[in-house]
């Protein structure tokens, strides 16, 4: 087994292979359940847990897996089904399971697989819970006695919860009516959600990215494909669009012209009508170290502070919960309101959002530009299995360079990726010349090695 079996966000990789095989999720099951579980078996208590997926061909695979190991330590298993990933993380903790399970690898492409836990109190594990999950992953776990080992059934309400738990994140008995929204829920797990909770609250619904076949999440659409939905809502004459990606955790926001607000924009506005309204707990906002300068000194003008943590919206919520703050995200379209969730929710972002257009009576143009960025520039570089680009005194000293170039008038963010082989450079300078010339140096050096 390859150990650093957990990345930013769960176990990730290609479906049948490496860590994402049926034996690796039988293994993880079983360790999962034995962790949570703590004894070995008897005691009249029932265990239970809620696994959830996105559609993706390889989720069928990977639920047995996961289901066959869970079960195998007296784990009572709860199949929901097609689910959002918050979905999962608030029926964990509604149901009073021990754990819940989502099986998505969220924006990457259908062959990818990935499995994320959840705590019974709906967040995801703390660094140290995954790595004892991964001693016993490697070291083996005591299995239930058989008069102990669990059952698994399917149920049909989890989705129907999950529904009037977004619903109700919006001002009770405010409708939607009159609003024209497109909705690409990516062929993912919010296909059949995300039009139902808009429809229930009074929207005229236009969905794209709803026949999921296996084989099309995140293919030409959703969060991280918007050419789809704003193509949609031009030719279809929307109000807004909101696109979703394939496990419904992220958001971006389009207006009527088909223009795109990520997620740096959508916490600004957010963070600036809670503070005028007096519900911003700790004043202050959580985002990641790839969030955007021009939002940092946005806020810094009107009071409220940011606080900056390492990428990954799981990194995010540990802040919130330390520091006692509600609202956080990631540029990439993660936004946090622990009032509502207790992970990203794409949907229920985008219709605060709504709620947002609604109550001031503006268009999406008019709501989704706080802040104009400081130009930013991101280039990925993959790498090959077992390479460390990044550890080469070439590479270090070309990193070293493009820091004094920056340095007063910019910032530069070198990081490997947590869910894929990519070295991921980004830079940000009002130059945007120089901008330019530094990507492509740090870039080029990277790729030589990788």
């Amino acid at each position: 087994m390859t150990m650093g079996l957990f990345g930013t966000d769960g176990v990730r990789g290609r479906a049948n292979e490496g860590n994402m095989t049926a034996e690796m999720a039988l293994r993880l099951g079983a360790a999962a359940g034995r962790y949570f579980r703590r004894e070995p078996g008897g005691g009249g208590v029932a265990h239970r847990v809620v696994i959830g997926k996105d559609t993706r061909q390889s989720g069928y695979m990977l639920e047995n897996a996961l289901t066959a190991g869970l079960t195998s330590t007296g784990m009572n298993v709860l199949l929901l089904g097609p689910v959002p990933t918050p979905a999962v993380g608030m029926l964990a903790r509604s149901m009073r399971a021990d754990l819940g399970v989502m099986i998505s690898a969220s924006h990457n492409p259908a062959d990818d697989n990935g499995i994320k836990f959840f705590g019974p109190d709906g967040f995801k594990l703390s660094d140290e819970a995954e790595a004892e999950i991964e001693r016993l992953v490697a070291e083996g776990v005591r299995l239930a006695e058989a008069p102990n080992i669990g059952r698994a059934k399917r149920i049909d309400d989890g989705l129907g919860r999950y529904v009037e738990h977004a619903k109700r994140s919006i001002p009770a008995g405010m409708s939607l009516e009159g609003l024209r929204v497109v909705i690409d829920c990516a062929n993912g797990a919010a296909y059949r959600a995300a039009p139902e909770v808009l429809a229930e609250l009074g929207a005229t619904v236009l969905p794209i990215g709803v026949a999921p076949n296996g084989r099309n999440i995140n293919d030409a659409c959703g969060s991280t494909h918007t050419e789809a939905a704003a193509e949609a809502v031009v030719a279809l004459g929307a109000d807004v669009g909101i696109a979703l990606d394939g496990d419904a955790d992220r958001v971006m926001v389009l207006d009527a012209q088909g223009r795109v607000a990520d997620g740096d924009q959508l916490m600004a506005l957010f963070a600036t009508r809670w503070a005028a309204e007096d519900r911003l707990r700790g004043s202050a906002l959580v985002a990641t170290v790839m969030s955007n300068l021009g939002l940092e000194r946005y806020l810094g003008g009107l009071g409220i502070g940011l606080h900056r943590t390492k990428v990954g919206d799981r990194h995010v919520v540990e802040a919130m919960r330390r520091g006692g703050y509600n609202l956080g995200g990631e540029q990439s379209g993660h936004i946090v309101m622990t009032d509502h969730a207790t992970t990203g929710d794409g949907l229920i972002a985008g219709l605060q959002f709504l709620a947002e257009m609604v109550q001031t009576g503006r268009p999406a143009a008019e709501l989704m530009q706080s802040f104009e960025p400081v130009p930013q520039l991101l280039e990925n570089v993959r790498f090959a299995s077992g390479a460390a680009p990044l550890e080469t005194a070439e590479v270090r000293a070309v990193i070293a360079e493009a820091e004094a170039a920056l340095r007063g008038c910019g910032r530069l963010l070198i990081r490997k990726s947590g869910t894929e082989p990519l070295i991921r450079v980004m830079a940000e300078c009002e130059d945007e010349a120089l901008l330019r010339r530094v990507v492509d140096t740090v870039a080029g050096a990277v790729r030589d090695v990788a």
